[in-house]
């Protein structure tokens, strides 16, 4: 096997999921693609702030991995003086998405270095759903949902509880559509939302 050179792209990127774990890839491996978004974000007195954005999907390291990025606002309307969507933020961020077999679930690591966010998470299907729970060093519990999902929409759902789960508050939606697909209709948010105690993560 002869190797040339290759760039950094070329041996990140793979063309699909791995043979020895391709069903199981096709829990996230059905998002690859590139969408647009409409945002909404909730402070913890009810106000609503809304926004656009756009998300891509693809297969990463010999597709045992899927790698996204999401992004408020679009690309076209990024400026240095954009100002950042109210608990939201002013996302570029990057999300590693691995399988793992040995506790059939997936390892899911988000960084956004704008807004020094760094998570971890462990994500499972949930009936039609796929719901992603991490904890934060301040004890808070993350909550971030796909649902609702379509072969060219989803919604999906950042919630965060400071009591152990007693309660959630949402504090972003993001109604996404598969680009060059037909608009969706958005759907009606599920719940009031906002900050706890000033812990406004997504």
């Amino acid at each position: 096997m002869s190797a040339g050179p290759s760039s950094f792209l070329d041996v990140l990127h793979a063309d699909g999921p791995a043979g020895d774990r391709a069903a199981k890839m096709a829990l996230y491996g059905q998002f690859v693609g590139s969408w647009g978004t409409d945002v909404v974000s909730y402070e913890q007195d009810g106000a609503e702030h809304r926004g656009h954005g756009e998300i891509h999907f693809g297969w990463v390291l010999e597709g045992r991995a899927i790698q996204d990025v999401w992004m408020i606002p679009r690309r076209t309307e990024r400026r240095a003086d954009t100002p950042a969507m109210p608990v939201a933020g002013y996302w570029y961020g990057t999300t590693l998405r691995v399988y793992d077999p040995r506790i059939d679930a997936w390892h899911i690591l988000w960084t956004d270095p704008a807004n020094k966010v760094y998570t971890q998470q462990i994500g499972r299907p949930r009936g039609n759903d796929i719901v992603q729970e991490g904890t934060l060093p301040n004890g808070a519990i993350l909550r971030w949902s796909f649902t609702e999902i379509a072969t060219n929409s989803f919604h999906w759902l950042g919630e965060l509880s400071a009591d152990g789960g007693a309660s959630w508050w949402l504090q972003v939606e993001v109604f996404a559509r598969r680009a060059g697909s037909a608009a969706g209709k958005s759907l009606p948010r599920r719940a009031e939302g906002g900050c706890l105690a000033g812990a406004c993560v997504f």
